[in-house]
């Protein structure tokens, strides 16, 4: 039996990845960070829907600051594959918070790569790391793939370029199977609620409920490639079944504003999102990304990977999770 170890494993990718794992009958171990909340939410369904003695689901308190005990979770779980989605993930939210960024963001990534070596185990482990089409930033071409130079504007951005680059680092000077995911923006039902696609999705549906009157927004105008993250875990495992390590850009190849977001997911429901978007300067980065939009060729090519699901039914999909947590699917026909 496989077993692999998911940092982040209670967030959107981590929770379809554990499923998507488990499924294939892999041991997975997934590293928590103590909270003064129940922060599981997306994954105790896997519990709940196992009988106890068949639960192949393993969690372990931890936090990618600390290098000293992510080494001893990997001498304790001795994992075939680490898959590190863990850390800030929110792109405004790092302009807020740059230092803590960069330290779980970006050394955390070196922390668990010079753990993976310290206890001797670069020659088995399999490595992915999560890496983010942010590292484009201003992209000095369209589309964007693994040979398009990075140019980040966010410290999000610089963090996961830090990773990135030490993940290849880790590669050529110990021969390591490490590779980096550069996926593009992927959505659904369990992205988190201050996202954009989400945060419309959710909004729309607590408007519709008669929760709330109005939706606050920033730019409009961003576009970005959207798959769907179900689809999108699927390629991280096709990483690490290769041969040989490498990068990948993950995308859908196809882009589309947040104008476009708003116009599915109220049209969906017959309504004209002018009539209930406010622009709010306070959702405005300090610098934006302007134009993302991947070419999953080489993923195409060599992992057999292509995104699933288009950009109409990942909107569908979320518009009817949010309507159900609304308690009014009943009322549209989606």
């Amino acid at each position: 039996m496989k077993r692999a170890l998911i940092t982040g494993i209670t967030g959107q990718d981590g929770s379809y990845l554990a499923e998507f794992l488990l499924e294939k009958g892999y041991e997975v171990h997934g590293v928590i960070r103590r909270s003064s909340s129940f922060n599981t939410g997306r994954i105790i369904h896997i519990f709940q829907d196992v009988h106890a003695d068949d639960i192949k689901l393993f969690l372990h308190y931890g936090d990618l600051t600390d290098g000293s005990f992510m080494a001893g979770l990997l001498n304790k779980t001795e994992p075939d594959e680490l898959y590190n989605l863990g850390g800030q993930s929110h792109v405004r939210v790092s302009f807020d918070q740059p230092i803590y960024t960069a330290d779980v963001v970006g050394m955390g990534t070196l922390r668990l790569l010079e753990a993976i070596r310290a206890v001797g185990a670069e020659k088995h482990v399999r490595f992915y790391q999560a890496s983010s089409s942010e590292m484009f930033g201003k992209a000095k071409e369209v589309p964007q793939s693994e040979k398009t130079p990075f140019n980040p504007v966010s410290p999000y951005a610089c963090a996961k370029v830090n990773a990135y680059y030490n993940v290849l680092a880790y590669r050529e000077a110990y021969g390591m199977h490490a590779s980096n995911g550069i996926l593009f923006n992927h959505e659904s039902p369990r992205r988190g609620e201050t996202f954009v696609t989400r945060k419309i999705t959710r909004g729309l549906s607590r408007i519709l409920a008669g929760r709330e009157d109005k939706l606050f927004l920033g730019n409009l105008d961003a576009k970005r490639d959207w798959g769907y993250a179900k689809d999108y875990v699927e390629a991280m495992w096709l990483m690490l079944q290769q041969d040989e390590p490498d990068d990948y850009a993950i995308a859908t190849g196809e882009t589309h504003s947040i104008r476009e977001f708003l116009d599915a997911a109220f049209g969906m429901v017959g309504l004209d999102w002018h009539d209930y978007v406010e622009i709010d300067s306070r959702y405005f980065r300090p610098a934006e990304v302007d134009l993302l939009m991947g070419d999953p060729s080489k993923a195409k090519k060599v992992l057999g990977w292509e995104a699933r699901t288009n950009f109409m039914e990942l909107v569908r999909i979320m518009m009817r999770a949010d309507l159900e947590d609304a308690g009014i699917k009943d009322r549209f026909d989606i």
